[in-house]
C-alpha cells in the first residue's frame, strides 16, 4: 500500500471535519497535532485549495539586520576586482568607502558564501599559548631575504631584495637586481640604511651574499663589513628553519600574490618602477592584520636612530698600541700567545686588539666585546687595524 503524503493526510484531516461533522477537537486528538494546527489546515484548504496544505517555508518575509542588495553587488564587485581579498579586507575597504550601513566581517563571509564565491569552512581558533615573536619598537631588527621570480620579456627573470622592519612590518627594501650576486645585495641594503637610517640589528639567512662565516676558512663578506662598520648586528638563522625569518616569508606570500609575480615586465627598470608603486601602497595604504589593520607607516619611526653613511670607515686604530686579528672559527682570538673568547658569532670578523700593559680591550667595528686582563709581557705582532689579516696562500 503506498504512503501517504504530507499533503494527503492533512487532507484527510480536514475532511473529517467539513465532510464528516467531526468536531475539532476530535480529529485533532485522533491525528495527534494541536487543536490550533487543524484550524491552521482549514483556513489554508478554504484560501488556496489542496496546495495550501503543503510545507512552507519558516523563513521570516521580514529580516531588518538583512545586507541589502546594494551592498552585496558591492561585496560581490570587491572580490571580482580583488580575488585575493577576504571577507574581513572587504569589510575594512567598505568601512573606509563610509558605506551605510557598513556590513560586519560574518556578514561580508555569508554573501560570499551565498553567491558561491568561496567555499564555506570551519574557523580554525588559535591556540590559548598562541604568542605573536616581534621587537617592541621599529628599528631594531630587520629581517632580510632574497625572492626569486620577477618575469622579463626577454625570457629571463630578476630576483629582489627585501627587507621588512621586525615590529613594524614597514618594508625598507625591495630592489631588483639581474642576478644574486653580493654587490648588487649590498647596494640594496646600503641603498636601505641611507633612506631609513640604520637599525640595531639584522637578521638573515646563511646565504653566501650574506654571511662568510661557514667559509672554509671563514671570511668577512662585504655585508659584513657594512654591519661591522655601521655598528649593526648580524643574525644568522639556524641551517633549514624558514620559520625564524617569518615575517619576510609572509610578506613574499602578499607580494606574489597582491603584486602578482606572474605578469611579465618588458625591462629591469619597468619592473622595478612597478614594485616601487606597490611597496608605497603596502606601506601606506594597505592595511595589516597583525598590526590592528592599520598601514605600516603607522608603526614604523626612523627617528630612533638617524641615517648613517653605510661606507663610513671605521675608527682609525692605527697607533702602537693597536694590533688586528682575524676572528677563528671558534670564537677565539689570539694575542701574544693568549687564546681569548669572543664568541662564535664573530667568526671570520676583523678584531681590533687594543694591547696595554695590563689589559687587552676586543674591538669588532664600534662595538667593545670584551675587556680582560694580560697574562704576557712580551712583544706582540703588529699588523695595521685599517685593514683585514691576510689570508694563507
Amino acid at each position: 500500500m503506498r504512503e501517504m503524503s504530507v499533503s494527503e493526510q492533512r487532507y484527510k484531516a480536514v475532511l473529517a471535519v467539513i465532510a464528516d461533522g467531526r468536531t475539532v477537537t476530535e480529529v485533532a486528538g485522533g491525528w495527534g497535532v494541536h487543536r490550533q494546527t487543524l484550524h491552521r489546515w482549514l483556513a489554508r484548504y478554504e484560501g488556496d485549495g489542496l496546495e495550501g496544505l503543503s510545507n512552507r517555508s519558516h523563513r521570516p518575509a521580514h529580516c531588518p539586520h538583512q545586507t541589502l542588495p546594494t551592498v552585496e553587488a558591492m561585496v560581490l564587485e570587491m572580490r571580482r576586482a580583488h580575488s585575493y581579498w577576504g571577507a574581513r579586507r572587504i569589510a575594512i575597504e567598505l568601512a573606509r568607502k563610509r558605506v551605510e550601513p557598513a556590513p560586519s566581517e560574518s556578514a561580508v563571509y555569508r554573501c560570499l558564501v551565498r553567491a558561491a564565491v568561496i567555499d564555506p569552512m570551519t574557523r580554525r581558533r588559535r591556540r590559548e599559548t598562541w604568542k605573536r615573536w616581534e621587537r617592541s619598537a621599529p628599528m631594531e631588527l630587520w629581517q632580510l631575504d632574497v625572492v626569486h621570480g620577477f618575469l622579463l620579456a626577454d625570457g629571463s627573470s630578476a630576483k629582489a631584495l627585501t627587507g621588512l622592519d621586525d615590529h613594524s612590518r614597514f618594508c625598507v627594501s625591495a630592489r631588483l637586481m639581474t642576478r644574486e650576486r653580493t654587490q648588487a645585495v649590498c647596494d640594496g641594503f646600503s641603498s636601505a640604511l641611507k633612506t631609513y637610517g640604520v637599525p640595531a640589528q639584522v637578521l638573515t639567512d646563511n646565504g653566501k651574499v650574506f654571511t662568510g662565516r661557514f667559509a672554509q676558512p671563514p671570511v668577512e663578506v662585504l655585508f659584513d663589513r657594512i654591519c661591522r662598520e655601521n655598528g649593526v648586528d648580524h643574525i644568522l638563522t639556524q641551517p633549514r628553519s624558514p620559520t625564524t625569518t617569518g615575517k619576510i616569508e609572509r610578506f613574499h606570500r602578499t607580494l606574489r600574490i597582491e603584486f602578482n609575480t606572474r605578469q611579465v615586465f618588458k625591462t629591469l627598470k619597468t619592473a622595478q618602477e612597478a614594485l616601487d608603486e606597490w611597496v608605497t601602497y603596502y606601506n601606506t595604504q594597505r592595511p595589516h592584520q597583525a598590526l590592528g589593520d592599520v598601514p605600516p607607516e603607522i608603526r614604523f619611526s626612523a627617528t630612533s636612530r638617524l641615517p648613517a653613511d653605510p661606507r663610513t670607515p671605521r675608527p682609525e686604530r692605527n697607533g702602537e698600541q693597536w694590533v688586528c686579528r682575524r676572528v677563528a672559527s671558534n670564537g677565539v682570538v689570539s694575542v701574544d700567545y693568549q687564546q681569548v673568547s669572543v664568541g662564535r658569532n664573530y667568526a671570520g670578523s676583523s678584531c681590533d686588539v687594543l694591547v696595554t700593559d695590563g689589559l687587552l680591550q676586543f674591538w669588532v667595528g664600534s662595538e667593545l666585546l670584551k675587556t680582560v686582563a694580560r697574562t704576557g709581557n712580551g712583544v706582540v705582532r703588529k699588523l695595521h687595524a685599517n685593514g683585514t689579516a691576510p689570508r694563507p696562500r
